[in-house]
């Protein structure tokens, strides 16, 4: 069965009425406002090139940790503050093959966040220690656990392999966003707002129009949705001539959003002529690129956005790829100013609820999903009102 007939076969979830749609039904509670986080989950915290022998500082999933690489060149994650007196390490200075000294007493830890020097004694307290955390780097990024440590299995890490197959290039950047991480996978995974809010770019009435298909498993989601025989946005049509320079005509579009938990979106995307087989796997004719996105949350109300757009034709142009990682970033800096005004909303209007349209099919099961992962942690969904707060801007 082709994708259009499994497509047609499976008829359009939007034009039902929620709760009588087979796909999503009996999700329970999936409109909880600020959401939770996972902690037994992998998060990336910084690229690879982000990472040096002097420590940086960064949040995740509500631990502030101070992350440095080793003289052998092995990444760290300790926690962010001194057992003495609680100094952020990360103000601190490499000493060593792979300790780190304390910037205000001097006391130096190892890689393992023991202390193997105190100033001014010479026996050193054996409870002198700060936590470390797993932390693993695969496809341009640093990877770090948060949770249980026991659990900390790197097969788990999300499937991000175009962002280091040579058979892909790309590029991209990442965004401090201050709102809850929830927000952007709810953006992410419902693609119609390109219709309203990157209208001079990548959005078209089809967009809305066309029919799509919601699937899951136990920790994945994927959204399926074509839009044949149909005018090209300005992105790609720019695109299309990037690889065949006289292009003109219609194209069939294609968007598969595959999530993976807990917070892991790769999105694949693209453009092909108008009837030369894209739908039943050709695609040949077209221009094909993955939108890789990854949000570590760092609070309940702000997160880190890793993204990147790789795309697997004129490898050789440097050139399209400046040009595709700037024009995404203006892109997604449109979405970046919605999700914080819908942020400043949430919270100006704390006793309004979400209500759920057939747009939100594929949101709800991630919303779903991750809910299952916190009540495995017997931790609650919903991020409790004390706990909200305004942090400092994410990472950029």
């Amino acid at each position: 069965m082709t994708l259009l007939e499994n497509a047609a076969a499976k008829q359009s979830i939007r034009s039902r009425p929620v709760g009588n749609t087979p796909t999503i039904k009996n999700l329970g509670s999936t409109t909880d406002k600020v959401l939770n986080f996972p902690l037994n989950a992998w998060y990336v915290a910084a690229w690879d090139y982000e990472i040096t022998r002097n420590p940086i500082a960064r949040t995740i999933a509500g631990r502030p940790l101070a992350i440095y690489r080793t003289e052998d060149g092995k990444a760290v994650a300790l926690a962010d503050a001194c057992w003495h007196r609680l100094a952020p390490l990360s103000m601190g200075k490499p000493v060593g093959r792979d300790g780190i000294q304390c910037p205000y007493h001097g006391i130096v830890y190892n890689s393992a966040g023991r202390c193997i020097s105190m100033p001014a004694q010479e026996t050193i307290n054996p409870s002198a220690t700060v936590p470390s955390f797993p932390i693993v780097e695969r496809y341009r990024y640093a990877w770090v656990w948060i949770g249980d440590a026991t659990l900390a299995d790197p097969a788990k890490i999300p499937d991000m392999h175009q962002l280091d197959d040579p058979e892909w290039v790309g590029d991209g950047l990442t965004i401090g966003v201050n709102c809850n991480y929830q927000l952007v996978l709810d953006n992410l995974m419902d693609l119609t707002h390109e219709e309203f809010v990157h209208s001079s770019s990548i959005g078209q009435d089809e967009l809305s129009e066309s029919d799509f298909v919601v699937t899951h498993d136990d920790t994945t989601v994927t959204v399926t949705r074509w839009m044949l025989n149909i005018d090209a946005p300005p992105f790609w049509r720019k695109n299309m001539r990037d690889k065949f320079p006289d292009f003109e005509g219609k194209v069939d579009r294609w968007q598969i959003i595959t999530f993976e938990a807990p917070s892991t979106i790769c999105i694949d995307v693209g453009v092909a002529k108008a009837g030369t087989g894209a739908p039943e796997g050709d695609r040949s004719q077209g221009v094909n690129g993955f939108v890789m996105n990854t949000i570590s949350p760092q609070n309940d109300r702000s997160c880190h956005y890793f993204w990147a757009f790789m795309r697997n034709y004129r490898l050789e142009s440097q050139l399209i790829t400046t040009q595709l990682r700037d024009g995404v970033s203006k892109v997604f800096k449109e979405d970046e100013d919605m999700l914080e005004a819908q942020q400043a909303a949430i919270d100006a209007n704390p006793d309004y609820e979400f209500y759920s349209l057939n747009i939100d099919g594929g949101g709800m099961w991630v919303r779903r999903l991750i809910e299952r992962m916190l009540e495995a942690e017997g931790r609650p969904a919903s991020a409790q009102p004390e706990h909200a707060h305004r942090a400092p801007k994410a990472a950029r």
